[in-house]
């Protein structure tokens, strides 16, 4: 038994693996290539995105994959930009066309804001739009989960305040040095499950000597002590890679981080990406 074979239930029943493999950045030539590779190593959950350009080749890499498709555990989202019914539903469409699967079982609404207006205007009335139209696909099974990407607690009061179906997930940026804890605890009250994407800080925390120094304690890397840091907060992890070699790394978390440890972790703070600073989840909004 593997944290890869290890699973947390939403609220409607559905079980989710705790760790999944993260395609951002994973071109759509060379990621089905990545997914059959995870497959091999044990991954079941595979978490893709329309605005990640790669849908096709990820559900090609699902098709192809030496397992049975409901084994697996195919998360997308909703492009950021999409605030209204009829465009939501014409793109769930898109993406269980480009995908080639019959079902997705897990789709999410990318961003409150669009990303080039990221933590700016009110679009409560968008985002109530096209959360209708997951539901609507929910409803018929299309879709066998649905949640949020990057919404804070007004977004979520938002969804919550006029919804037939609460949103069973909320994926956010999670990792040492950016613990959102009221957020955290507020989805946990409201039965939403926390996603946590980055969970190494797009490769930045590989550079902190506290945490690397954590880390040999351990006798584990700096990837595995973050991913670890993740799981013990309750939420899925889903480290970003391409090489067969970290994939076998980072689902090698079968140890413990202490109460005093993990507070210390808690306390990291680490906000500045580098290069990576011009993404809207990066900016520091």
């Amino acid at each position: 038994m593997t944290i890869l074979n290890e699973t947390y239930t939403l609220s409607n029943d559905v079980a989710i693996p705790k760790v999944g493999l993260g395609t951002w950045f994973i071109d759509d030539d060379k990621v089905a290539q990545a997914v059959r590779e995870a497959v091999e190593i044990g991954y079941r959950n595979i978490d893709t995105a329309q605005a990640y350009g790669n849908e096709r080749g990820v559900g090609h890499g699902v098709s192809t994959a030496d397992i049975a498709r409901e084994d697996l555990f195919v998360s997308t989202k909703l492009a950021a930009e999409i605030k209204d019914y009829d465009r939501a539903a014409a793109a769930i469409e898109g993406s269980l066309a480009d995908l080639g699967l019959d079902h997705i079982d897990l789709m999410l609404i990318h961003s409150p804001q669009p990303w080039d207006d990221f933590r700016g205007d009110d679009y409560a009335e968008g985002n109530r739009e096209a959360w209708r139209a997951l539901e609507d696909a929910y409803g018929t099974g299309r879709i066998r989960s649905i949640g949020v990407s990057n919404f804070l607690r007004s977004d979520l009061e938002n969804i919550l305040g006029s919804c037939t179906v609460a949103p069973q997930v909320n994926q956010l940026l999670v990792h040492v040095g950016n613990t959102p804890a009221e957020l955290i605890a507020f989805c946990e009250s409201e039965d939403i499950l926390v996603e946590a994407y980055s969970p190494i800080a797009h490769g930045r925390m590989l550079e902190n000597t506290d945490v690397a120094a954590m880390a040999a304690r351990y006798g584990v890397s700096v990837p595995q002590l973050c991913i670890r840091y993740t799981l013990q907060l309750g939420t899925v992890s889903l480290p970003k890679t391409a090489n067969p070699e970290h994939m076998r790394a980072n689902a090698q978390v079968d140890f413990v981080i202490s109460d005093e440890d993990m507070d210390a972790l808690r306390n990291v703070r680490m906000r500045d990406y580098g290069e990576h600073s011009g993404f809207p989840v990066y900016s520091g909004k």
